[in-house]
């Protein structure tokens, strides 16, 4: 019995990559019962860091590592999105992950587990759900450290930040980093504009990337975008953007006539 116990814990301990977080229950598919884990933890070979997930005894494990082990064990519709991904991605200096809060997305009314909730990750992050974009659309596969992880691509990107912008601050940041995208593939940008359901972020981000004088936006088709009708005033006492039938702050519109 102790013979089989250690070469399961063996093979299981030679694809286990420094810092990943295993699953219960992606453990038991795998022949590891949850009499034998308790075994491993009473070894001290393994350590629980929350109901229903262990790691290695002595790894530390990162925001990043829980992450993948929700995508991929879990397949949760989970991912690094926002600022973050454009982070991780390369293309923003306005935020690095480990300094700042991590933004996370999810499918609507998809809660987290327990384990990834209480668990004191190195960094800050916060979860927003949202069907304002198919949750499989726009992202792209990465590798950091041992993990590959789903995060959003540059274009899903900027538009969770539209969406989850609430102030001119806010979007100027927004524009700021939209002025750094020449080169987001047409068709990416055209898939994702048809399939988004805020017109505040389509229109936002039809009025940056026209602003910014980019490349792309003349390869995109806006017959097939719904911009909806009638006015958005998206900041208060700002200046009215005709084209696209917005209220955006001053600082980003300060020679246009404002007829509000």
């Amino acid at each position: 019995m102790a013979i089989e116990r250690d070469a399961k814990i063996n093979r299981l301990f030679l694809d286990w990559s420094v810092g990943a977080v295993y699953l219960n229950s992606y453990l038991k598919k795998r022949g590891i019962s949850d009499q034998l884990l308790s075994q491993y933890k009473k070894s001290k070979w393994v350590k629980s860091i929350g109901t229903g997930a262990v790691a290695r005894y002595n790894d530390d494990v990162s925001l990043i590592s829980g992450v993948s082990t929700l995508q991929i064990q879990a397949e949760m519709p989970i991912h690094f999105g926002d600022k973050t991904a454009l982070s991780l991605l390369g293309r923003s200096h306005y935020l690095e992950l480990g300094v700042q809060k991590a933004i996370l997305f999810g499918q609507k009314n998809k809660k987290l587990p327990a384990w990834f909730r209480n668990y004191s990750w190195e960094t800050e992050w916060e979860y927003h759900t949202t069907d304002f974009l198919p949750h499989d659309t726009g992202l792209t596969e990465i590798k950091v450290d041992n993990f590959t992880i789903k995060i959003s691509s540059a274009a899903r990107a900027i538009m969770e930040c539209l969406y989850l912008a609430t102030d001119k601050q806010d979007l100027v940041e927004c524009y700021q980093i939209m002025e750094s995208l020449n080169n987001l593939r047409p068709d990416s940008v055209q898939e994702l504009l048809e399939q988004c359901s805020s017109v505040k972020v389509k229109r936002l981000f039809m009025y940056m990337a026209d602003k910014a004088g980019h490349s792309w936006v003349k390869y995109l088709n806006l017959n097939k975008i719904d911009l909806g009708s009638g006015k958005r005033s998206i900041v208060k006492n700002g200046a009215y953007v005709k084209k696209y039938m917005i209220t955006v702050p001053r600082e980003l519109e300060e020679n246009n006539e404002s007829d509000i």
